[in-house]
């Protein structure tokens, strides 16, 4: 059964354990760029980010609502539907796994993506596409991601995600200070990383717009015709160029003869 991670965003106090799990585990390396704070963003050196908050509380308090981002890993995702070359690939414990050796730079998956997830590296020669990989050798152990299990404050719940959705809506159900949904239910036909709030999720800056129907839904019938696009636009460039070359080397025995 797949498996997915509940985040209660009530309990994080924001301390970035798991930002740093991230970069140890994936061994990437830290730089100049925050991965705790106001306004951070993905980068293709940050596959996990927390960004502060400051919001109204229900009581009408201003308070601080930490967000931990990283790819959300969807039930049907769009960048795997987009990817013709087969580098992104939805596991069948959850994961959706970033191949690079596979990968071919064309970015659809960047463009696919309703979450923008996926970051190219663009400062270097021979740049890859980036993303988290839900730690998919632990999590195909039966292990938590490396971030989830370095959370002090018990933010995460991991597991089968029939059963943390299940437990989700018992959390609501039963305490009346989160809002009725859980997030990542049913977005764009649902994702393997599912939020609960005390907060409704528009003002912690989630995409609440994007509808419950999988993107691949509209981009499967188009895109599987890209590989017959891509080669048959390269022969026609090979003939235009041959073409052409032969039209100069006419011209250049035209002119060596006048």
């Amino acid at each position: 059964m797949a498996k997915g991670v509940l985040v209660d965003l009530t309990k994080c106090v924001g301390c970035g354990s798991c930002t740093v799990a991230c970069k140890l585990w994936n061994d990437i390396k830290f730089d100049s760029s925050p991965a705790v704070g106001e306004q951070v963003k993905l980068t293709d050196k940050n596959w996990t980010v927390v960004n502060f908050n400051m919001v109204q509380s229900p009581e009408g308090t201003p308070v601080f609502r930490f967000v931990k981002q990283q790819c959300l890993h969807c039930q049907d995702p769009a960048c795997a539907s987009a990817c013709f070359a087969k580098a992104l690939q939805k596991t069948e414990d959850g994961p959706v796994i970033y191949y690079p050796h596979l990968c071919v730079g064309c970015r659809y998956c960047m463009i696919a993506c309703p979450f923008n997830i996926p970051k190219y590296e663009w400062d270097k020669a021979f740049p890859l596409v980036t993303k988290c990989q839900m730690c998919s050798t632990k999590v195909e152990r039966g292990e938590s991601p490396a971030c989830v299990s370095v959370c002090p404050a018990g933010v995460f719940t991991f597991g089968d995600r029939d059963k943390i959705l299940a437990e989700a809506k018992s959390t609501i159900a039963k305490d009346g200070r989160y809002i009725k949904e859980v997030y990542g239910e049913k977005e764009v036909g649902g994702t393997s990383w599912l939020y609960i709030s005390d907060v409704p999720f528009e003002q912690l800056g989630f995409n609440t717009n994007l509808g419950t129907t999988p993107l691949s839904t509209y981009s499967h019938d188009f895109l599987k015709y890209t590989p017959i696009v891509a080669v048959s636009w390269g022969v026609i460039l090979t003939g235009l160029y041959h073409y052409t070359k032969r039209r100069n080397e006419i011209s250049k025995d035209k002119n060596i003869k006048a």
